[in-house]
């Protein structure tokens, strides 16, 4: 008699056996069918999650220049060389220069973007902006054209303090030029020499220079950077006042007056603070 295992016994354990073998090749099947549904869906969102470049309001021309290469992964210098070939819609006054129409605002770029096709969007972006009516008969209204309003905007931009100081800050422009005064503004001579600083020496009020405010009168011959909404709508609708000077003696503190003497002792006080460690403006 051969000592065979029971029927019912062995077939379990086939039963058993086979059992397990699905379970393994159901599991395969369906890590093989979540993969493959996962691969392209993961590829899909890469894709529809494009990339961007921010160009902050205030930021000169040099500034976006050297973002854009660095976005678009150029050498250094390929977006500056792209503004004589990129066909800029530019107003006349502008004379090819786009600084003050590189329009601050958040920009998409993917792998067909090219440093003119980026330059081109930010100076359309700014034409829509600046092209508005409100804008025309605004700078009409200050005795401006809108490209001037616009150099206007950039010098606000640079010097005001708070939002809330922009409309007095264009206001000192203003009347400042009304009467004939220099500007006088310690931002066009930062673009001139081409930095940013609160510390103005006496030699620097006395380079040769166009964007010299305190030795040439008038505006300077363009922008002095890229002004968003906010300065624009200053450069515009101008704060009602006689102010002919303005100093920020500490943050949030920017006192405007229209005597020099007021003026000085405001100076003073700016001075002290720097000295002691405060800031000012």
């Amino acid at each position: 008699m051969m000592n065979e295992p029971p029927p019912a016994q062995s077939g379990r354990r086939f039963r058993l056996t086979r059992r397990g073998r699905l379970v393994l090749i159901v599991s395969a099947v369906v890590v093989i069918v979540a993969t493959a549904v996962l691969v392209p869906l993961l590829l899909r969102q890469a894709k529809e999650e494009k990339a961007s470049l921010l160009i902050p309001e205030g930021w000169r021309a040099s500034q976006v220049y050297a973002a854009v290469d660095k976005a678009l992964e150029e050498q250094p210098g390929t977006t500056r060389k792209a503004v004589g070939t990129a066909k800029l819609t530019l107003p006349a006054d502008a004379r090819g220069n786009p600084e003050g129409y590189l329009f601050p605002a958040t920009y998409p770029i993917d792998d067909k973007t090219t440093p003119a096709s980026l330059l081109s969007y930010m100076v359309n972006t700014a034409n829509q902006r600046f092209g508005a009516d409100r804008i025309s008969s605004g700078a009409q209204r200050g005795g401006v054209t809108v490209y001037q309003a616009v150099n206007i905007a950039s010098i606000v931009q640079a010097e005001a303090d708070t939002p809330k100081d922009m409309g007095r800050v264009a206001r000192v422009i203003y009347n400042r030029l009304a009467k004939g005064m220099p500007l006088q503004m310690d931002s066009t001579l930062n673009y001139a020499l081409n930095r940013s600083t609160l510390d103005t020496t006496a030699a620097d009020t006395k380079i040769d220079s166009p964007y010299n405010s305190y030795e040439r009168p008038g505006l300077p011959p363009t922008p002095i950077d890229n002004p968003g909404e906010q300065a624009m709508h200053a450069a515009i609708n101008p704060t009602p006042g006689n102010w002919l000077y303005f100093v920020t003696v500490a943050p949030g503190d920017t006192r405007f007056t229209a005597g020099y003497r007021e003026h000085r002792r405001n100076v003073e006080q700016f001075n002290a603070n720097r000295s002691s460690g405060g800031s000012g403006r």
